[in-house]
């Protein structure tokens, strides 16, 4: 066996060298093609179960895929090399990211992670109790006069504060030895990071509306900073000062970009947060761990499930089986209430703990880290479904399923969306024995058919398609499956003919009487009696996961259609967002990029933006992703 990639055993240490040679290589194409691109935390594990390395990202598609894609130094090569399984854990912002990241690594010392061999505290910024008061970097006890705000979770983390709110808030940062003696103005003042008190070129009183929007940012309250500068703007602009209206825009979309909550201290209860996920005969349920206001991290479970077990059944059973015998905190967030949950609480209350409640309707924060664990969970369950070795299995039971002579190598999948005729969008996704393959999903506008003939609107589909292919931009498929029933499936087989497309088993996949999962009916085209698939069959959940991707792709492409349509905004397609709404929501948030930029707590805060609302104004943005 030899070692993969560039290296030779002279680059790798014994015990890596050892190790690969008693174990199979981790399968990193396939683990990257189902990673997301949203910011979250990494942890490297290797064949022992023990945590190499931790790591934050923005865009953690990116990040990791760039351990695998360029050349390493010997030492990340080593680590590398070691790899058996890479966990993720999504977070909202790369803000919360770097949080966890730190918290991880100061709990599992991961071997290839930079430890610190000291124990200090969280830093702080201090403002002083001056008669110009100073923003600075502060560690250690806290004695001198004036305020002190966070603690943060690194030192990098108050610099970088620091240095965004020079932007936003010209008060001086200088060390007091060089304010006071100071005879002209520093470089700072000429860049417009300081309004100079130093030779008094400001008045106290504009200095101290400064230092007041400066705290009002570091206490969190940015809604009513906001609310301030939106009055600043109008009154600007309406006096023809469209520069200190700019500046006030400026500030504005700063503000809502930077603004990061610190999760290191929250609320002092001690609660764990457990959401689950299942489909295409899985489950995955993500546990989450907060303590004294800390996000310690999360673990992962994939428990054994009987075919269409709900979530609610999954949930009551692992709550029983994982905590009876530990220590119960006062509060578990769950994603779905579980069955017997009173039963639950009064259980595990009774280990000699605190009263436990078990609660699934929250809000405000809570509800925030309850929606990132069910994140985690569908992504966790995504990438699982999609591993090769899950994929084998469900191809080999397909290709049983339909007699095929060989085991597919290419599928593909069509799905029509629109919303009462309007602005049809037909989706082809492919698949192939490694799961989707998206570079080759396609999209077609479907024009010149009467709205809401979804036949005509295959029909064009399929012929622009199949037309491409036999022309030779592409290959064809071994399988062709049909979100439909034996009407779309007819019209998808004339449509093959016409094109002289052959050598492709053609499947239509329609809803059961019932319209739940599990309750398919698949119809091989020259075959009448439909094919009826148990619930636990690796077959039907392959065909599900397809449809479901289809089905995905196709109704994110008819929204990004419909936002098309007008040039001016994408909220005059949301329907509840008048004038007046959208006009608050541009202001308030920094213009059009700032609306696509904010999660859904942000838009709840603009006035008049129900949470339903900003859920809609999230999804048109971002799609189902």
């Amino acid at each position: 066996m030899g070692l993969p990639g560039r290296l030779s055993r002279g680059v790798v240490d014994a015990a890596v060298y050892n190790r690969l040679m008693g174990s199979d290589p981790f399968d990193a194409k396939t683990f990257l093609k189902t990673l997301t691109s949203r910011p979250g935390v990494y942890r490297m594990i290797d064949a022992e179960g023990e945590v190499l390395y931790v790591g934050k990202a923005r865009d953690l598609k990116r990040r990791v895929s760039s351990y695998f894609s360029r050349s390493l130094n010997r030492r990340l090569q080593n680590m590398v090399y070691r790899i058996q399984g890479i966990e993720v854990t999504v977070t909202h912002t790369e803000a919360e990211a770097l949080i966890l990241e730190n918290t991880l690594i100061k709990s599992l010392k991961p071997r290839y992670n930079v430890l610190l061999r000291d124990d200090k505290s969280y830093p702080y910024i201090h403002l002083s109790d001056d008669r110009f008061p100073r923003l600075a970097f502060h560690r250690g006890s806290r004695r001198g006069k004036g305020r002190y705000f966070g603690p943060y979770p690194s030192a990098a983390a108050v610099r970088e504060t620091l240095r965004l709110m020079q932007k936003l808030f010209p008060v001086r940062q200088c060390e007091e030895s060089f304010y006071r003696n100071r005879s002209r103005p520093c470089l700072q003042y000429q860049i417009k990071r300081c309004s100079a008190p130093c030779v008094g070129l400001v008045q106290r009183s504009e200095y101290a509306s400064d230092v007041r929007d400066a705290t009002l940012f570091l206490e969190g309250r940015t809604s009513q900073i906001i609310d301030d500068m939106v009055v600043r703007m109008e009154r600007a602009a309406a006096a023809l000062e469209f520069e200190q209206a700019a500046r006030c825009r400026d500030q504005i979309a700063s503000l809502r970009r930077i603004q990061e909550r610190q999760y290191v201290s929250g609320a002092q209860r001690d609660l764990d947060i457990i959401a689950c996920a299942s489909g295409g005969g899985a489950a995955c349920i993500q546990l989450f761990f907060i303590r004294n206001g800390h996000n310690l991290g999360n673990r992962i479970f994939y428990p054994k499930v009987p075919a269409g077990e709900p979530e609610a059944e999954i949930l009551g059973a692992f709550i029983g089986q994982y905590y009876i015998g530990r220590q119960v905190p006062a509060e578990i967030l769950v994603s779905a209430e579980p069955v017997d949950r009173a039963l639950l609480e009064s259980v595990l209350s009774g280990e000699g703990g605190p009263r436990v409640e078990i609660h699934r309707n929250v809000r405000g924060e809570r509800a925030r880290w309850l929606e990132m664990a069910a994140q985690n969970a569908r992504l966790a369950l995504a990438s699982r479904l999609a591993s090769k070795s899950g994929m084998q299995s469900r191809i080999d039971a397909l290709q049983a399923v339909f007699q095929l002579e060989e085991a597919p190598e290419r599928m593909e999948c069509f799905d029509i969306s629109h919303t009462a005729g309007d602005l049809t969008v037909a989706a082809c996704v492919v698949f192939n024995q490694d799961g989707p393959l998206k570079s080759d999903y396609r999209r077609f506008n479907i024009e010149g058919i009467e709205p809401g003939d979804d036949y005509a609107a295959m029909e064009q589909a399929l012929g622009r398609r199949y037309t491409r292919i036999q022309s030779g931009e592409g290959r064809l498929p071994d399988i062709l499956f049909i979100d439909g029933g034996k009407g779309q499936l007819r019209a998808a087989a004339g449509i093959l003919e016409e094109l002289a497309v052959s050598g492709v088993a053609l499947i239509g996949v329609a809803k059961g009487a019932s319209r739940r999962p599990g309750m398919e009916q698949l119809f091989l085209f020259g075959r009448d009696a439909p094919i009826i698939l148990p619930a636990s069959s690796p077959a039907l959940h392959l065909i599900q996961q397809i449809r479901d991707e289809a089905h995905r792709f196709a109704i994110t492409g008819h929204r990004q259609r419909r936002e098309n349509r007008h040039r001016t905004s994408a909220l005059e397609s949301i329907q509840g967002i008048g004038p007046k709404r959208r006009q608050r929501l541009l202001k308030q948030l920094g213009g059009l990029q700032g609306v696509s930029r904010a999660g859904i707590e942000d838009l709840s805060r603009v006035e008049g933006i129900s949470r339903v609302l900003a859920e809609q104004i999230y999804q048109t943005f971002h799609g189902d992703d």
